[in-house]
């Protein structure tokens, strides 16, 4: 069996929870490798409709060993929140598995993410203000806890204590704000430890044991690829890496070890936050495309910002990504509209550019170069093979292929497991 990145390739709510619990029947392990509980995968299934922000989209099959990997930052509060909201509703969690060495999101992060997003006024980047962004910085910067540390609690209050007073310093003398209690937290994260001592593994050792089995592995990424820190729209994007490379690092799999990459697109695009999105329709399309599709944030419940599907964007996040194949979702939301548009180019400055720019700023400038298609106006809620589709569905489908150079291996037509079209095998 393969190793499978699972990867967002656009701005993030692409739809890979859905796309992993669908998948997931077929492989003994998903590996969330990257984010926090920023991320909000949404999945429908026989057994209810779930919102995961941490736990992986296979922790419905008993058979799945689902692991929270080292590349993810966790505030163990919204962890033991969602494993207890899981519980209530007899999924079971058992074959839940956290890495050692996965970092922790504490109260300093939470209290420095919402106040840096308050100082920059106007020019907040939009953050869910989860304290993702300072527990990733820390991470680099050799000022993180990792999970394994919760195990050990004098480790742990000699961590703590030498971290706390440097972030006291800055909640209180940059920001004005109350400094934390060195015994509060302690205590609060020993209570965390004991409920999770369970879960906490070394987690590498699993990985390759069931790597050398010949297990079927998912990798399952958070975000998408146009909010990663050195390719997306930098300073709006996300702290850690959402492509298939962070996949690599973020579950410890060497390069070599992925087989192949997963790119998750909406048949058109949606952003959350700021940041430019050249597509963006700020009219009754886009109003239409956002009510249709229910499309508001799983974390924030923010409204989220609809264009039609970027190709030039597309593209970038195929080179990067190194994608095999592409899984298209939320076909069935144009089912009604009477023509599309496709972004092939941007105009800037007068020229025509086929390239996404790498400053944020120029991304702002440009304008998008549209190709219209004629809509298909049927209903696809219920087609099953890719033969069955609506003729110029089948166009817009292939046409998207052709531009970003990929197949279409999978194609969603409803939020429903049972809802998806298998055009190629993906495993």
């Amino acid at each position: 069996m393969a190793v499978i990145a699972v990867v967002g390739a656009q701005w993030g709510d692409e739809g890979k929870g859905k796309v992993v619990d669908m998948l997931a029947e077929r492989v003994k392990m998903v590996v969330r490798f990257s984010g926090g509980d920023n991320a909000g995968h949404t999945v429908i299934n026989p057994i209810g409709d779930f919102k995961l922000h941490l736990i992986p989209s296979g922790i419905f099959y008993p058979s799945v060993t689902c692991i929270i990997g080292s590349g993810t930052v966790i505030n163990p509060a919204r962890l033991i929140e969602e494993i207890d909201k899981l519980n209530h509703k007899k999924v079971d969690t058992s074959h839940l598995v956290i890495s050692d060495r996965a970092h922790l999101v504490m109260p300093y992060h939470l209290l420095l993410d919402g106040l840096e997003e308050e100082s920059r006024a106007g020019k907040a980047i939009g953050t869910t203000r989860r304290g993702i962004g300072p527990a990733f910085a820390d991470k680099v910067a050799r000022l993180g806890i990792r999970a394994g540390e919760l195990l050990d609690k004098k480790a742990l209050l000699d961590r703590l204590a030498s971290i706390l007073e440097h972030k006291n310093a800055i909640l209180t003398k940059i920001y004005g704000a109350e400094p934390l209690s060195l015994d509060e937290v302690y205590e609060q994260y020993c209570r965390y430890g004991e409920r999770l001592a369970g879960y906490i593994k070394e987690t590498t050792t699993i990985i390759r044991k069931a790597r050398e089995r010949g297990d079927g592995i998912l990798l399952e990424g958070a975000q998408g690829a146009l909010l990663d820190p050195d390719y997306g729209t930098y300073p709006y994007t996300t702290s850690s890496s959402p492509l298939a490379g962070g996949g690599s690092l973020g579950a410890g799999i060497g390069p070599t070890g992925i087989d192949r990459v997963l790119g998750v697109f909406k048949a058109y695009c949606t952003r959350v936050g700021g940041g430019p999105m050249p597509t963006e329709l700020e009219d009754e399309t886009g109003n239409r495309i956002r009510e249709r599709a229910c499309e508001y944030g799983t974390t924030t419940g923010r409204p989220r910002r609809c264009g039609w599907f970027d190709a030039v964007a597309a593209g970038l996040s195929n080179q990067v990504n190194g994608l095999t194949g592409m899984a298209i979702t939320r076909l069935d939301v144009l089912d009604d509209l009477p023509e599309l548009k496709i972004c092939v180019a941007y105009e800037l400055d007068g020229r025509t550019i086929d390239y996404f720019p790498s400053s944020a700023a120029t991304l702002e400038r440009c304008r998008p170069i549209y190709e219209k298609l004629e809509g298909w106006q049927a209903d696809t809620t219920d087609v099953r093979r890719f033969d069955d589709l609506p003729e110029q569905a089948k166009k817009y489908v292939k046409r998207l292929e052709e531009l970003i150079s990929c197949p279409a291996d999978l194609i969603c037509v409803g939020p429903a497991r049972e809802q998806k079209i298998e055009v190629r095998p993906v495993l």
